[in-house]
């Protein structure tokens, strides 16, 4: 029986570095106190604050994007998000979230121009 091991050249990786994480800073009102996001957090909290009251849906964002999952990360930092069911029609009819921030906040330092 032969070995394995020796018959394959080695594969020679090129490395690579990793993306920079956006990066922001949100004050929250009305105490001012900080509290700075990254990576897709960062990106949601951008969206939401953008929307304002209109609020974001999946439909409306680039697709693949895991909204509830960055939802998640904004809860978990203390940021009340609601969620409303809205319908929808077209050929794949359904329902869809509209995700809305209420926590009353500013970025007031946005890291994304840096980290491109």
């Amino acid at each position: 029986m032969n070995s394995i091991s020796g018959d394959f050249a080695q594969a020679k990786s090129i490395p690579v570095s990793a993306p920079k994480k956006s990066t922001i800073t949100v004050r929250i009102e009305p105490d001012g106190r900080t509290k700075r996001l990254h990576g897709r957090a960062a990106w949601m909290m951008r969206e939401l604050v953008k929307a304002g009251k209109r609020g974001v849906t999946t439909i409306e964002l680039p697709a693949g994007v895991r909204v509830s999952h960055a939802v998640y990360l904004l809860r978990r930092e203390g940021f009340i998000i609601s969620m409303q069911r809205e319908a929808h029609g077209g050929e794949f009819a359904g329902v869809h979230g509209r995700f809305r921030i209420e926590t009353p906040c500013t970025i007031v330092n946005d890291g994304s121009a840096v980290a491109a």
